[in-house]
């Protein structure tokens, strides 16, 4: 017996609500499962290129494996120490830019900066904090939040499932894509294409457009002489995906640390603030236009909504899945609204029917789902 559409409905429902539970409950332990899926998408169109070039599939994607484990050991050896030390040299250096701002500013300001104002006593209250405990600022957060062996199992179990997902990709589509409702296959592929499309043009682009900003951001602060520049650009860079946010945050950071270093030379200071109006400026008109694209259809606001509301139920794990479950909803968000358009609850009218009451079905409508 065939289910009706509001049966169809309800039991799709409960599956959503079901896999949402899921995910809540064992949102920690997936994290590697999730970034190793991420892994696997963002590499297999290039996967796909390497098979069109005569290489085998898994051939490639150990072509893949080897040159992505090269770059992130690299990375381990190289980028990250060093981005520590200087997190770690920017934490315990706060309260001496915080005592060289209140002096600069005491000076010009002295009514608002005096030790007996709100303004001078808050300044002196957060220098002497920050001094008894900025030094170990870092290392708690790292104990306390990454936890060791956890971080090292994530990184050992991703690349490996990205692996294994990356070599069985193209058969796991076709599995997925055999198993679909026959009455609702069509459309689910359209939509399908839709959120692949959204997600294609804004996580594969914008990560371009990360690296690309991160790296002019840095090599910029560190040609000018910022201290901690390679710290400010790479985290300004990867931060940039927010729209205006890695920008603005990268402005306030590294015009501060310019500010309280070349204080008495301010074109220096100007040339700092200068290295990110030109990075948003490029971002705006050339990066994301060429690589992300202006009919991505991810809104900002809906971005940052996704980023939130995700990040707070699921923490990391979350802020994974938020770009692609708000894609999903968005191409989903918008085929209801054309239901709705073409529904009678929209058009106020009512379906016609025969002499018993019952509504009369067009015989030449697509079933529900079909189009």
């Amino acid at each position: 017996m065939a289910l009706t559409a509001a049966q169809q409905w309800r039991i799709w429902g409960l599956v959503i609500a079901g896999v949402l539970l899921l995910l809540w409950l064992l949102a920690g332990t997936l994290l590697p499962f999730f970034g190793g899926a991420a892994l696997a998408y963002l590499l297999d169109p290039v996967a796909d290129r390497l098979e069109r070039l005569g290489l085998g599939r898994i051939t490639a994607t150990t072509i893949i494996a080897a040159a992505l484990t090269l770059l992130i050991a690299l990375g381990l050896l190289l980028a990250v120490p060093l981005l520590v030390e200087q997190a770690q040299s920017l934490i315990g250096a706060i309260p001496d830019y915080l005592a060289s701002a209140s002096h600069f500013l005491g000076g010009r300001f002295p009514q608002l900066f005096d030790e007996s104002s709100a303004i001078g006593r808050g300044l002196a209250s957060a220098e002497t904090a920050l001094r008894d405990s900025g030094g170990v600022v870092l290392g708690s957060v790292l104990a306390s939040s990454l936890q060791v062996l956890n971080f090292f199992y994530v990184l050992v179990v991703t690349p490996v499932v990205a692996f294994y997902l990356l070599i069985d990709w193209d058969h796991f589509v076709a599995r997925v894509n055999a198993a679909l409702p026959r009455a609702h296959a069509p459309t689910i592929r359209r939509l399908c294409r839709e959120i692949d499309a959204v997600m294609a043009g804004f996580v594969r682009g914008q990560l371009l457009v990360c690296v690309v900003l991160g790296a002019f951001y840095a090599i910029s602060l560190m040609l000018i002489g910022v201290p901690y520049g390679l710290l400010v650009g790479i985290v300004s860079g990867m931060i940039v995906f927010i729209p205006f946010v890695g920008s603005t945050v990268g402005l306030l950071v590294g015009t501060g640390i310019a500010a309280v270093t070349f204080w008495e030379e301010p074109f220096w200071i100007f040339a700092t603030a200068g290295v990110f109006m030109i990075g948003q400026f490029f971002e705006g008109n050339i990066l994301s236009p060429m690589l992300v694209g202006k009919s991505v259809g991810l809104h900002p606001v809906t971005l940052m909504l996704a980023l939130s509301v995700f990040g707070v139920l699921f923490g990391f794990t979350g802020l994974l899945i938020a770009v692609p479950l708000a894609a999903a909803l968005g191409v989903l968000g918008r085929y209801a609204f054309e239901k709705y358009l073409e529904s009678p609850l929209y058009s106020g009218a009512t379906p016609p029917e025969d002499e018993e009451g019952e509504e009369v079905l067009d015989p030449a409508a697509p079933p529900i789902g079909e189009e």
